[in-house]
């Protein structure tokens, strides 16, 4: 696939990074020729902000906030009127209800519930208008809550679609597509409707996810009605029933909504032996010992384990399937979870075999399952070693650049191309 040339630096496309972490949302837009001129990173319960602190060492403090975002926009300093302009947005923003506590006038705006940031998000985006987006989230947004299939999903469609806002979504599987790790995310890329950037159908295969993650249709293409009032959908939409109400692929504008089951164009994948560390390079911390073997294997074994409800007293049996043990080489790596950092067997971390031996994951080998350079999160800003747990948990809360990079550069030719 030919994603064209950049933007010359007269032409360069301005961003807002929200819920920044260690940057990998810049490294993406920065290799796209996308610069960001204001950043958020903020990071609930932590006494050291250690993602932000990573982020100003690589990208310094200039346009960078590290404060609750919350707080941050109802501040006089940080209202989002006082924002610098910027032509696109982009974050990895937290799984949350997205349920709308109210709904106001319409010249008052929209109020959702206090404390869920998809409304800050919102809160810029109606402020500032920024022409583009790009989010990332879960994948089962498109299926939460589990009361209501699919509401949470739908309020953030008919948000952005109260904005002037017209919205295309696609769950990629970063394995699929020739990175080392099978990470799942929906990824969801909305334009101001007026600049007519993005056109086609799933038939004529030209929608901008789709130039960045080609697939074929594997199901009928369908419409979805939604209500256009905010706080019909989120008191009515789905309710009562069972069914997941989207498939993995999208496209919503205020004429309707069309979407259909999809599978990826595979391209050949990226083995998890090509991240590692030469055995001698490996910290010994790393290596599982003998007393530690049977724990593991247990934890990674199938099982079927009686409980009893305490309060019912119902009894019942927990089961669980077998996990690799250790992780094949020659395929991409699970999901990095934020768990995946120190030395008590787990389930869910990685353990794979080198030189006839066992080991876990050492905190550079996420990083490049990450696609984020050697030891990018190795000292903050203050010169502070940061542990090998806190760096694991780091790259659980980060994204596939690679992903990012590839839906950054197509919006950028199309962008080009439509100058």
């Amino acid at each position: 696939m030919t994603l064209g040339k950049q933007l010359t630096s007269q032409e360069s496309l301005t961003a807002y990074e929200l819920f920044a972490g260690v940057g990998g949302f810049r490294i993406a837009l920065e290799r796209s020729g996308i610069t960001v001129n204001w950043s958020n990173q903020w990071e609930p319960g932590q006494v050291t902000q250690t993602a932000s602190k990573i982020y100003v060492k690589h990208f310094g403090t200039r346009g960078h906030s590290n404060e609750d975002i919350t707080t941050f926009l109802s501040s006089a300093t940080g209202s989002p009127q006082l924002l610098p302009e910027a032509d696109l947005l982009v974050g990895g923003f937290p799984c949350q209800d997205y349920s709308v506590a109210k709904s106001r006038s319409a010249s008052h705006g929209i109020q959702g519930k206090k404390g869920v940031l998809w409304w800050e998000i919102f809160r810029i985006l109606e402020s500032k208008k920024p022409k583009y987006v790009i989010l990332e989230n879960v994948d089962r947004l498109l299926s939460s809550p589990s009361t209501q299939r699919g509401r949470d999903f739908a309020v953030m469609l008919e948000s952005l679609l109260s904005l002037g806002y017209e919205i295309e979504w696609k769950v990629v599987n970063a394995g699929d597509y020739g990175f080392p790790q099978k990470r799942r995310r929906v990824f969801i890329v909305a334009w101001q409707s007026s600049g007519a950037l993005i056109q086609g159908d799933f038939e004529a295969k030209s929608s901008l996810l789709h130039r960045a993650f080609p697939s074929e249709l594997a199901g009928p293409i369908r419409s979805l009605y939604l209500p256009g009032d905010i706080f019909e959908v989120s008191e009515t939409f789905n309710l009562g029933n069972a069914n997941k109400p989207f498939e993995n692929h999208g496209m919503c504008s205020k004429d309707g909504l069309m979407m259909a089951r999809t599978a990826p164009i595979r391209e050949p994948e990226i083995g998890l032996g090509s991240i590692l560390v030469r055995e001698g390079d490996v910290d010994p911390d790393f290596w599982l010992s003998d007393s530690e073997l049977e724990k593991w294997a247990y934890l990674k074994g199938a099982k079927s384990i009686p409980r009893k409800d305490k309060s019912s007293g119902y009894e019942y049996f927990y089961s669980e399937g077998r996990m690799p043990f250790p992780d094949p080489l020659d395929s991409p790596g699970r999901t990095i979870v934020t768990g995946e950092g120190g030395k008590s067997p787990s389930r869910f971390k990685h353990v794979i075999l080198q030189a006839g031996k066992l080991r876990r994951l050492m905190p550079i080998e996420l990083e490049r399952m990450n696609g984020f350079p050697d030891d990018w999160t190795e000292t903050d800003c203050d010169g502070r070693q940061v542990t090998p747990t806190q760096r694991a948990f780091l790259m659980g809360n980060a994204l596939v650049i690679g992903v990012v990079e590839r839906i950054s550069r197509e919006l950028v030719k199309m962008v080009r191309d439509s100058r």
